[in-house]
């Protein structure tokens, strides 16, 4: 997924925000739990999971989680959720 795919231009041809769905965080029995250790990113559990970098975000708000740094605090509970393609839908019907 292109990180800009979803992203508007202003008159100018500048980037502005994107509007990211709200992501629903009802948990699944197929959701994926996990503690974080040194180094984990949520850039590195979306390439891992998803085989997408650029969906970091999906993991960063479903668990309520600032996305300001991309490092997570060792230890943390971390859930990756099984229906990130539900969210991307959103998404795509919010920026079209």
């Amino acid at each position: 997924m292109n990180r800009y795919q979803y992203t508007k231009k202003d008159k100018n041809n500048r980037y502005i925000n994107t509007n990211l769905p709200n992501v629903d965080n009802k948990k699944s029995d197929n959701d994926i739990y996990i503690i974080t250790k040194y180094g984990d990113t949520f850039q590195g559990f979306a390439y891992k999971y998803y085989n997408d970098v650029s969906l970091w975000w999906i993991i960063a708000k479903f668990n309520k989680i600032s996305a300001d740094s991309q490092f997570i605090e060792i230890g943390t509970q971390i859930i990756i959720p099984y229906n990130y393609k539900k969210i991307i839908s959103d998404l795509k019907n919010n920026n079209s």
